[in-house]
């Protein structure tokens, strides 16, 4: 399965020529993957309180395929594609209708308190899992 976001380009998020800032596609599908574990009922708060464990960007691989546009409304795509013991990984695409501006992979590893890699709690776990596939 996967995810869907709806996002607007504000001027805010373009730079002198209107066109949208590199780095802010990583805003973009940072707030697509947040939405989309909120959707899976984990509250990353609760996690972090109950278990002493987050969520971090471990490695993010992507690709810049056309310029988004001020005013433009873009669609985050999120789609799960392995969950381990300690990490998971989702591909993420930003289209504009249906031309692709931007994909990425991104690893999610899960860290203790300590900042040492831990297991995913099983009840995330099947959480996530629930959702690959």
């Amino acid at each position: 399965m996967s995810h869907r976001m709806q996002i607007r380009v504000y001027y805010e998020d373009t730079d002198f020529g209107g066109v949208v800032y590199y780095a802010n596609y990583l805003r973009f599908i940072e707030r697509a993957r947040s939405e989309w574990v909120r959707e899976l009922g984990i509250d990353q708060v609760a996690m972090k309180e109950v278990h002493g464990l987050v969520f971090v960007v471990r490695r993010v691989v992507a690709d810049y395929l056309a310029p988004g546009r001020y005013d433009d409304l873009l669609v985050v795509e999120t789609i799960p594609k392995e969950i381990g013991r300690a990490k998971f990984v989702v591909g993420q695409v930003v289209r504009r209708g249906e031309e692709r501006l931007f994909e990425a992979e991104v690893t999610i590893a899960v860290l203790s308190a300590e900042g040492r890699p831990a297991r995913i709690p099983a009840e995330i776990r099947q959480a996530l899992s629930q959702d690959a596939g």
